[in-house]
């Protein structure tokens, strides 16, 4: 019996490492190019930790869905987020070809809603700014561009599944629209983002890890680290993702008990 559970676990060992060198062998960005399509998408689940010194906090978890065209930008996405200061939150985001649209029900913004609408709806967007819509904390990584994962291979350390390395905000801002399109890309672009990426055997992005400290921007956040730990599955399922009943939306906030103020444009 001891000889058969030896055996079993041999075998198990030399499994685990045929994965790891088929996912060494494997060329991530043309494992994306592949999934990459129009309607199709990604799950993703997120955790931020902001830290300062030996304090560490929980900031928020996020959990939704992101829809990409041929090139991999962010198309659409539906993310619901909790641990905020206003209570759970949900944003609907399209990016157009000119313009974008996003539509945000609770946190803050579901207390300056009229009665009778759970959606505000915002079309006066450049382009779809996610850090306004997820937050400062946000993962400033898309691995589903695949000039920002060669970026990230080329700049990083491979061994087996992980890779690990660093990156300025001036070099991703330069490769990724994800970033380019942030909030944090008039920030220091000299400062460094560290990151690990962890691969499936198939060569897609799992996991990526980022860490950077914040040298510039809100005062609050100065000297502060951010790390942010997001997770990333069903790569190339098929994404619907449709704008909320129109019964339900309005552009319109309440401010002070006046709810026709809305963004000039």
């Amino acid at each position: 019996m001891r000889r058969v559970i030896t055996t079993l676990v041999a075998c198990g060992a030399l499994l685990a490492g045929a994965a790891s060198a088929q996912a060494a062998t494997t060329d991530p960005v043309q494992a994306l190019k592949a999934v990459l399509a129009p309607g199709h998408g990604m799950h993703v689940t997120e955790t931020t930790t902001l830290l300062e010194g030996a304090d560490e906090r929980a900031e928020r978890r996020r959990k939704g869905i992101f829809e990409f065209n041929a090139k991999g930008e962010i198309k659409a996405l539906d993310v619901s987020t909790t641990g905020g200061e206003y209570g759970r939150e949900r944003v609907i985001g399209f990016n157009h070809d000119i313009g974008g649209t996003s539509y945000q029900s609770g946190g803050l913004v579901g207390k300056l809603l009229k009665k009778g609408k759970t959606w505000w709806e915002d079309r006066h967007q450049l382009h779809l700014w996610h850090t306004a819509l997820l937050g400062y904390d946000e993962q400033l990584v898309n691995p589903a561009e695949s000039a920002t994962l060669a970026a990230l291979l080329k700049n990083g350390q491979r061994s087996g599944t992980t890779v690990t390395g660093a990156i300025t905000f001036r070099e991703l801002k330069r490769v990724s629209r994800w970033a380019e399109h942030s909030n944090h890309a008039g920030w220091d672009l000299d400062a460094r983002l560290a990151y690990t990426v962890t691969l499936t055997s198939a060569g897609l992005v799992s996991r990526v890890q980022s860490t950077f400290t914040f040298t510039d921007g809100l005062d609050e956040l100065m000297g502060k680290t951010l790390h942010v730990d997001t997770r990333y599955s069903r790569w190339g399922s098929k994404v619907l993702i449709k704008a909320p009943d129109p019964r339900k939306t309005t552009p319109e906030l309440c401010i002070k008990d006046i709810c026709n103020w809305r963004l000039p444009g």
